[in-house]
């Protein structure tokens, strides 16, 4: 018997109790519901988080902080005096020691960071739009290659000596456009003032719109040439000292570095005493929270899935009973053992398809219901998000995986029927 013809006599034999097979088909169907939409969560967050944060900043780029050297102690007991650091506190209530210029020169001088771009944290007065309305704002200095996700216009070019500006796409009715489109290229003005009382006002040109979403959406994004013009105007009046003290610092280096290579320069970072991460770094955390999660509603899944393999195992037996006879006959006439087994594995994994398919089929059908109406609802303030993704991929191996449980539940069966002797299963009763 061909292989085409054992196929085509597995999906006849597979009909033959038509409600025993549904009934497990059934089963399979319910945990390949369940796998395949903790995974499209799981897919659609991942994918999110990937544009969100992914476009943090280039892969070129070290963001360098102090290291906290109490590390271990408890956050009640105070931290030993350092002379030689200050500290800044962030609005979540945590400190931090900040970096001097001497560190600077130090991350410099660390094999294989090619430059050292330090943070210079701006405070605005103000922002104001052609219609002269004044709000307050908060600015972000363009971390590495920022690719934001936007809602009109282009990414900000920090190589560029002009003065760049991305605002939020709540700004711009604020300040007096009358869409997304229709702010790119106009000017604004940001307003400083420096130690001595003193208000500068300078201008910078729109650029693009950020769309609302994880991150940023909240303040303003300039460039650097802008960021230093403002840092400049701010500090007037301020010792050196106080203007040379940075949150962190960005350490850029061979965009051709291997992981080898990124991996020394953080050790060699961390043995001078401070800590070093990339975006990457920073994805992993939140995709290993991320994972965390759908692991525990895969685990549901995998039970469905081993409770319905018991089905298949009892729907196969009893077709293994109920055809002892055709089987004696089927070997008699030449049918070799290793092909009765197939028989009767094929039918298991026909069970597994039929089921994953129909599981899969439904999670995508449910799945974009969701996504149209949690788009409009509960998740409207996060455009772009599609909360449940189904790669072809992902599809795949959910489907795989499930076939390939049924056919381990199917190899009891199809191992006792392989293992029938013609003549006693012909004179069976």
């Amino acid at each position: 018997m061909r292989l085409i013809d054992i196929l085509t006599t597995a999906s006849t034999n597979m009909l033959r109790s038509k409600l025993r097979t549904s009934l497990t088909i059934i089963a399979i169907f319910v945990g390949a519901l369940t796998l395949t939409l903790t995974n499209g969560i799981g897919a659609g967050i991942s994918s999110y988080v990937d544009r969100q944060l992914g476009n943090l900043g280039a892969n070129d780029v070290l963001i360098v902080q102090v290291a906290d050297q109490n590390t271990g102690i408890s956050s009640d007991a105070p931290k030993a005096y350092d002379p030689n650091r200050k500290t800044t506190t962030s609005g979540a209530g945590f400190s931090r020691a900040v970096l001097t210029q001497a560190d600077i020169t130090k991350i410099a001088a660390q094999p294989g960071v090619i430059k050292v771009q330090p943070e210079q944290s701006v405070s605005p007065d103000y922002i104001a739009g052609p219609n002269g309305s004044k709000y307050q704002v908060t600015v972000s200095q363009n971390i590495g290659a920022a690719h934001l996700d936007l809602a009109a216009g282009n990414n900000i070019n920090d190589a560029s000596t002009q003065n760049q500006i991305i605002i939020p796409v709540s700004y711009v009715s604020s300040l007096g456009f009358a869409d997304a489109g229709a702010a790119v290229g106009k000017p604004v003005t940001l307003a400083v003032t420096d130690a001595f009382g003193l208000t500068t006002l300078h201008t910078g040109t729109i650029v693009g719109v950020q769309q609302k979403g994880l991150i940023g959406g909240g303040g303003v994004i300039i460039n650097t040439s802008f960021n230093n013009e403002l840092y400049n105007a701010q500090t007037v009046g301020l010792p050196i000292a106080t203007k040379q003290q940075y949150a962190y610092a960005l350490a850029y280096f061979d965009p051709a570095a291997t992981t080898s290579q990124v991996d020394a320069i953080k050790a060699g970072l961390k043995s001078d005493g401070f800590t070093a991460q990339t975006v990457q770094d920073t994805i992993g955390v939140f995709k290993s929270v991320i994972s965390g999660i759908i692991g525990v509603l895969d685990a549901f899944g995998i039970i469905a899935l081993l409770a319905a393999s018991f089905g298949i195992v009892n729907t196969l037996l009893m077709s293994v009973q109920e055809r002892t006879k055709e089987i004696g006959l089927m070997k008699a006439m030449g049918m070799n053992s290793r092909r009765v087994f197939m028989l009767f594995s094929l039918e298991a994994v026909m069970i597994g398809f039929w089921g994953s398919l129909i599981g899969v089929v439904v999670a995508e059908i449910i799945g974009h219901l969701a996504d149209s109406i949690v788009s409009k609802g509960l998740l409207s303030g996060l455009p772009g998000l599609q909360l449940l993704a189904f790669p072809a991929a992902n599809v795949a191996k959910v489907m795989l995986l499930i076939m390939g449980i049924a056919f381990l539940a199917g190899t009891l069966p199809a191992w006792r029927a392989a293992r029938q002797n013609p003549i006693d299963a012909l004179r069976y009763e």
